[in-house]
């Protein structure tokens, strides 16, 4: 076990913990930060996803001892209401089914806008083929990905990561 001092959505948090405990686990089990989901513990799905440093990182394959001095951001932190453009256009698509893998599917189009503001189609899909939605909402993805970088906004929100 090691104390592990944490940058997480702008908040300071201390953890002890086995050194090659996976992100995901410290935020979910032992800070109370249950937005970020399992899926397949390899870090292939991409439920799991969450900004490290400001790129998009699934949290399951990611040991804590590599976090260091790092700035974190999950779900929770990417706007404190539910603001940033990518949940809005979420909403407004209506892209949600079941939703479980739509935690890590918004945290890797927020950093794909935020890098690109403007991405292709291509570049959309290319980015967002790396994660899995169970209930194939593929193309109502695309339509909020390229809806939120629509908008004016999305250049000027900043998010915590």
């Amino acid at each position: 076990m090691a104390v592990f001092t944490l940058q997480i959505n702008g908040r300071s948090y201390r953890t002890d913990v086995d050194p090659d405990t996976p992100l995901l686990w410290v935020l979910r089990d032992h800070l109370g930060l249950v937005g970020t989901k399992y899926g397949c513990g390899i870090a292939q799905c991409g439920a799991c996803t969450v900004h490290f440093n400001g790129e998009a990182t699934r949290s399951c394959g990611l040991p804590v001892s590599a976090i260091g001095k790092a700035n974190i951001t999950t779900i929770e932190g990417l706007s404190a209401n539910g603001t940033h453009p990518v949940q809005k256009a979420w909403d407004t698509v209506d892209v949600a089914q079941c939703g479980y893998c739509q935690a890590g599917q918004i945290m890797t189009a927020a950093a794909l806008l935020k890098r690109n503001p403007k991405p292709t189609t291509e570049e959309i899909d290319a980015t967002m083929s790396g994660n899995i939605c169970r209930c194939g909402t593929y193309h109502r993805i695309r339509e909020a990905v390229q809806l939120a970088a629509a908008t004016p906004a999305t250049t000027k929100t900043k998010s915590k990561s």
